[in-house]
């Protein structure tokens, strides 16, 4: 009996040696768990900070999570942190890869920013709970009615709290190498307030992370932060044009990027 409990310490570093499956799944299983632990413990540090929903609270979120880079073997080279530095409100739009997106956000996330999430995260128990306290704004993708609703409501928001947001305008996680086709949602937001946006792109994660291959090995991501894109004077006749100029800008970059990590790095091997 004495040995049986060994076999487990003496099988975890094998496994994880020799099985890239049992190290996609441990990885992705101890980002949920971590995640969720660090959600518990950020919970009361928010409430006794701010005493509830307050955006506030997200100076809290990015210290904490900043450092699950490290456990994934994960490092960020961020580029363009000048164009960051913009007083007042702005929409920041960026790609969406995979929940570690949320690891880049908070490697960069300015003050007094937050987020506007699919509202099925507020289900996700402790994380749900302190998304709420970080003044995470939920939308119903299902019902455009109800999602146009709370981008007006978050524009206004935006101006009298002072506030930055960050939306993903895919829409959807999306790992296939490019962009998806872009939502109009941010770009309606950010024409109603009259702020800027600040684009941001994530490279390719190809090169460490493929779900479906079942693969997660130590990667380098590259993150960058282009010029703002100005607003004042637009009218909701300039969405379009609006979001097919960020898109290209974006989609340029993209490419850009996730092809400089290939050539350091090389492509994943299956």
């Amino acid at each position: 009996m004495d040995v049986l409990w060994m076999v487990p310490l003496l099988l975890f570093p094998l496994l994880m040696w020799t099985s890239s499956t049992f190290v996609f799944y441990f990885k992705k299983c101890f980002y949920v768990g971590w995640m969720m632990c660090l959600a518990l413990i950020a919970i009361p540090l928010c409430i006794l900070k701010s005493g509830g929903r307050d955006v506030e609270n997200m100076r809290i979120i990015r210290v904490l999570v900043r450092h699950v880079k490290y456990f994934l073997g994960l490092r960020f080279d961020v580029s363009g942190w000048e164009h960051l530095q913009t007083e007042g409100p702005y929409v920041i739009i960026s790609n969406h890869q995979s929940s570690l997106d949320v690891l880049g956000l908070m490697e960069i996330l300015p003050d007094r920013c937050t987020m506007i999430a699919k509202k099925e995260l507020i289900y996700a128990g402790t994380v749900g709970l302190i998304c709420w306290l970080g003044g995470i704004v939920f939308i119903n993708r299902k019902k455009t009615s109800d999602a146009k609703s709370v981008m007006t409501d978050a524009a206004k928001t935006m101006l009298d709290d002072q506030i930055r947001l960050w939306v993903f305008p895919e829409g959807t996680r999306n790992q296939r190498g490019d962009l998806l086709p872009f939502k109009k949602g941010a770009f309606h937001l950010a024409v109603q307030a009259q702020v800027p946006i600040i684009p941001v792109v994530f490279s390719s994660y190809s090169n460490f992370y493929l779900r479906k291959e079942k693969q997660f090995k130590s990667g380098t991501i590259r993150l960058k932060i282009l010029p703002k894109i100005e607003t004042k004077g637009m009218t909701t006749d300039d969405v379009t044009s609006l979001s097919d100029k960020s898109f290209n800008l974006m989609r340029s970059a993209f490419l850009n990027v996730s092809d400089s990590v290939t050539q350091s790095n090389g492509p994943l091997r299956h």
